[in-house]
């Protein structure tokens, strides 16, 4: 046995022998076509791969680190402390779909190593689909031994100061060999390799170990040249996804793989891998040229195989880590799955308090959805009967949906259905119906295939959910925190407009206010509270408050940001704030500003001059207890407008703060001299209906005399 340590990993050589072994001789035993084995992070809820037996790291560097939160069955022996058996394919698709998108139809056993009270990590088990329904007693018994030795190991190792840590790779495990072969049986075994039309070795990363001439001759590249490399990346016409996608397959499914590629129609080559817990044996052989007339047209050809499937999901999940919102979920299932499966209709239904919501889809009239829609969880119909019960449905004609469900409706030419529960751990998420125009089979492969996307759409629609009513809470929050409408106060003329950050943004801490302070006076504010979410849009409306109070106190500017700076310190909230306040004294013709932080406001003058108003900074605001805050004094003349506006307007990747204001002001200046209304909306220009990365607040105020 070979164990390969790689040096970032900390621990005592010794014991990681003795884990290897350990590892070695239990796979062997219960015949495993590959394992894996976590050690659980001392300072994280994570399990780190740190062990791994038939398999490489090429193919299991998804699940380097699992949260022991995650449906995955490691995660849930860990939080459980029990084995995990898995022998159902719909149950591995419908509980765990991240495993079964690398391990689709394999048999899982996981169990935690338990030393003590602590659980030091825990082991995966993968067996083909050969494997019986049930785990025997012998399998059940190697594997509490081995956790039973394999913790005790762990525990010894932490307790002698030296604990085992695994690296940013983990340590392979070869397969042990009775014994290298003698001189006669390595010729033996040499000639007959030279002897096949073509024959290559690879080990589970894919490099090629060994090549014979008569596959470097079918390859066409020289066999001093493919050592060490992979076929895709040395053989310039395997060079696509082809070979790669099914070597990862053999290896995860330990199941032969066939296909033929050739790099021009007359020239096909027919691959057959065979996997085993050490590596791949690739065998080749040309095929004859086919007749002119059944000649393919492209340059290069391959066969379909087994792993299409695999390679669905994996666009699938890819496409979904994109998807925000429910409508994005919808949008994108529909264009991956309907051609997938060739279905024509596609409904995605949510689970909320108890009835199901239509959120998605492709192919149906809002007049038939509506039958469906809101509908109770509880009521005889296919949708609710397949979420609540866990169990897809899958009707191959019409006539079958009738006999099932008397009330059954028929779209259109509709008839064949499959209604696919979306559930996460036990919790109804949503279901999702595919429909087609013909009768199908649905045979069994193509059931896993779809419950194993389902269990996909399931955390996409879970996780897009979760997002839009964080969102519509924070939205909410803020929308009613600001004023719905600025108070008349005569000689004044005002304008606010307020626009959320663009797709995909949460929330964020803008704010504006314009306060009547008395028959001759008002104040006017704007700011930005750091971050963007919920506590953001909290603290922006406790710090409007502690404005809007100290304004109608009759607090200048310079106090007012004093005191509530004291305010936000005293809350202590973790975040800060900037803030400029505007006090229109309308008896004395003046206008008074002080700012915390906050970008400069513009100036535009009665004949249309117009400047950004360099004023003195302030700190910001939630920072320093004592801060002071410096007063200026600007005489106000009658048709003066003054626009204070927060970052998000001016602010964009690659441009420089200063010439972003700068070309606002000459914006402002060049605008006709509309009301305030009509200044407002050429202000913001296409802001309004552009992308945006961060909320916008603008407030113009004019001194009408």
């Amino acid at each position: 046995m070979r164990v390969v340590v790689w040096a970032a990993a900390s621990g005592s050589e010794r014991d990681w022998a003795d884990m290897a072994g350990l590892l070695r001789r239990l796979a062997e035993d219960a015949a495993a076509s590959s394992a894996m084995v976590f050690l659980l992070s001392p300072a994280e809820p994570v399990l780190r791969l740190s062990m791994l037996y038939g398999t490489s790291w090429t193919v299991a560097s998804p699940w380097a680190r699992i949260h022991v939160e995650e449906a995955i069955p490691v995660a849930e022996a860990t939080r459980e402390r029990r084995l995990v058996w898995v022998a159902d394919p719909e149950a591995l698709a419908l509980h765990y779909p991240r495993l079964a998108l690398m391990v689709p139809e394999h048999m899982v056993a996981a169990a935690p190593m338990v030393a003590g009270d602590a659980v030091r990590g825990a082991l995966c088990l993968l067996w083909p689909p050969s494997h019986s329904d049930d785990l025997s007693a012998g399998e059940t018994g190697a594997i509490e031994a081995y956790c039973r030795e394999a913790g005790q190991l762990l525990e010894r190792a932490s307790r002698s100061g030296h604990p085992l840590v695994p690296g940013e790779r983990p340590l392979a495990v070869d397969s042990d060999r009775p014994g290298p072969p003698g001189t006669a049986e390595a010729l033996a075994a040499y000639d007959y390799a030279v002897r096949l039309p073509g024959a290559m070795s690879l080990d589970l990363d894919g490099r090629i170990a060994f090549a014979g001439d008569a596959a470097a001759d079918l390859l066409g590249v020289p066999a001093a040249d493919l050592t060490a490399g992979r076929p895709w990346e040395r053989v310039p016409w395997l060079g696509g996804s082809a070979f790669e996608e099914r070597f990862r397959a053999a290896v995860i499914g330990q199941r032969p793989v066939r296909f033929t590629a050739g790099h021009t129609p007359d020239a096909r080559v027919c691959f057959e891998l065979y996997p085993d817990a050490s590596g791949v044996s690739v065998h080749m052989a040309p095929l004859p040229h086919p007749p002119s007339a059944a000649r393919p047209r492209h340059i290069s050809h391959v066969e379909d195989t087994e792993v299409r499937p695999y390679h669905q999901l994996m666009h699938l999940a890819a496409a979904l880590t994109e998807t925000v919102r429910v409508k994005d979920v919808a949008e994108t299932i529909a264009n991956q799955l309907l051609p997938a499966f060739g279905a024509v209709g596609l409904i995605l239904m949510a689970a909320s308090e108890g009835r199901l919501q239509v959120v998605g889809q492709r192919g149906y009239t809002t007049a038939f959805l509506s039958i469906f829609d809101g509908r109770s969880l509880g009521s005889d119909n296919p949708p609710a009967k397949a979420l609540t019960g866990h169990t897809p449905l899958f009707f191959s004609s019409f006539a079958e949906f009738k006999r099932t469900y008397r009330d059954a409706v028929q779209y259109g030419t509709r008839n064949a259905w499959a209604f696919l529960p979306l559930v996460i751990r036990g919790r109804p998420v949503g279901i999702l119906v595919l429909s087609f125009d013909h009768t199908r089979d649905f045979p069994p492969a193509e059931r896993h295939l779809m419950v194993s996307m389902a269990g996909l759409v399931a955390q996409a629609l879970d996780r897009a959910c979760l997002h839009e009513a964080k969102d519509n809470l924070a939205r909410t929050l803020q929308t009613g925190l600001l004023p719905q409408r600025l108070p008349a106060v005569p000689g004044l003329n005002a304008a606010a407009r307020y626009l959320p950050a663009g797709h995909g943004m949460d929330i964020g801490g803008d704010f504006y206010d314009l306060i009547r302070c008395g028959t001759t006076s008002a104040t006017a504010v704007i700011g930005d509270v750091q971050g963007h979410n919920v506590r953001a849009a909290a603290v922006m409306g406790q710090l409007r408050t502690a404005v809007h109070t100290h304004a109608v106190a009759g607090m200048g500017p310079d106090d007012l940001l004093a005191r509530t700076n004291q305010v936000m310190c005293d809350f202590d909230t973790g975040l800060f704030a900037s803030c400029l306040c505007v006090q229109f004294d309308l008896a004395r013709r003046r206008v008074l500003l002080a700012t915390a932080g906050h970008l400069p406001p513009l100036l535009r003058r009665p004949d249309g001059r117009t400047e950004a108003l360099a004023l003195p900074p302030g700190p910001l605001l939630g920072i320093v207890p004592d801060a002071d805050y410096p007063l200026v004094e600007l005489p106000l003349v009658a048709g003066t407008t003054l626009a204070l506006y927060t970052d998000g307007l001016v602010e964009a990747p690659g441009i420089d703060i200063d010439d972003a204001v700068a070309a606002l002001a000459r914006r402002f200046a060049r605008s006709p001299d509309d009301d305030v209304e009509g200044l407002t909306d050429r202000l913001l220009g296409d802001a309004s209906c552009n992308p945006r990365a961060d909320d916008i607040a603008v407030l113009l105020v004019r001194f009408t005399g």
